[in-house]
């Protein structure tokens, strides 16, 4: 019986492999470490953790090296520390691009209002900042002529965006309770500063401060007054949605304000009896 054929993505995929296999091996040869000498130091490794899954022997690290073997994510992470190399870099050799993550979440609608915790690993990774001419985000822009390849988070639409001390959040598709304000679907930036829910200093509905909270149940993103040892969560008069209320503290924990968001307009919301 002859044997069934190999498909032309499986070709690329064994390429992909062995190419990787092969910058192992090189990153290893310019330390001028033999395989007994990586052996040796995953086991060291192995044994600080207390975890044997992060030795690579030297047969294992052969067959890694020349016949496009995937090592564990233990010997990967052994390979990165005992090299010096980005674990990020090497995932990419391999096909698994970190850059892709936060686009491909969008796969799954996720009805219930959640925090979003991807880390920045790099400034490419969430935002393409090599655009050029780069646009000016205080004007209207046509942004789709500047960049082809869009994720479904536009991270980069936050003005002076720092991702090392704000928290972000997404709102639910099904999360209506500060529609028209926050939508479904809308993407939040949390500055986890400001804690403690503010009981004046707003004119209106538009400057009040909405907070991003964890409770028991999930997460919400609402108006907040504090009262006799418990948090009120106020939606908006517009949603429909009745307030919640949780001992405070205990039942629930202010992850801090809503300072900018992303938004889908032209949402109905569903027909409330």
């Amino acid at each position: 019986m002859s044997a069934a054929p190999v498909s032309k993505d499986e070709k690329s995929r064994s390429s992909m492999m062995q190419d990787a296999g092969q910058k192992l091996k090189r990153a290893r040869e310019r330390l001028r470490l033999t395989l007994r000498d990586v052996e040796e130091a995953s086991g060291r490794i192995a044994a600080r953790h207390g975890n044997e899954e992060f030795g690579v022997p030297a047969s294992r690290l052969s067959e890694i090296e020349t016949k496009g073997i995937v090592p564990s994510v233990y010997r990967m992470y052994s390979l990165c520390a005992i090299y010096r190399l980005d674990l990020t870099e090497v995932l990419s050799w391999f096909g698994v691009s970190l850059s892709e993550l936060v686009a491909d979440a969008d796969v799954i609608q996720l009805g219930r209002t959640h925090e979003v915790n991807f880390k920045a690993q790099k400034s490419d990774i969430q935002f393409p900042l090599n655009l050029d001419p780069g646009p000016d985000l205080r004007k209207t822009a046509y942004l789709s002529r500047l960049i082809q390849k869009w994720g479904r988070v536009p991270l980069m639409l936050f003005d002076k965006l720092d991702p090392k001390n704000y928290r972000y959040g997404f709102i639910g598709t099904e999360d209506w309770s500060m529609f028209p304000l926050i939508p479904p679907g809308s993407l939040v930036v949390v500055d986890d500063t400001q804690r403690r829910a503010a009981a004046t200093g707003w004119n209106s509905e538009f400057d009040r401060p909405i907070y991003f909270v964890e409770h028991e149940h999930g997460y919400s993103c609402r108006w907040c007054m504090e009262s006799g040892g418990h948090l009120i969560l106020q939606a908006h008069p517009s949603s429909s949605c009745e307030p919640e209320v949780f001992k405070y503290p205990g039942e629930i924990e202010i992850l801090g304000r809503v300072t900018q968001v992303a938004m889908t307009l032209g949402l109905t919301p569903p027909h409330r009896s």
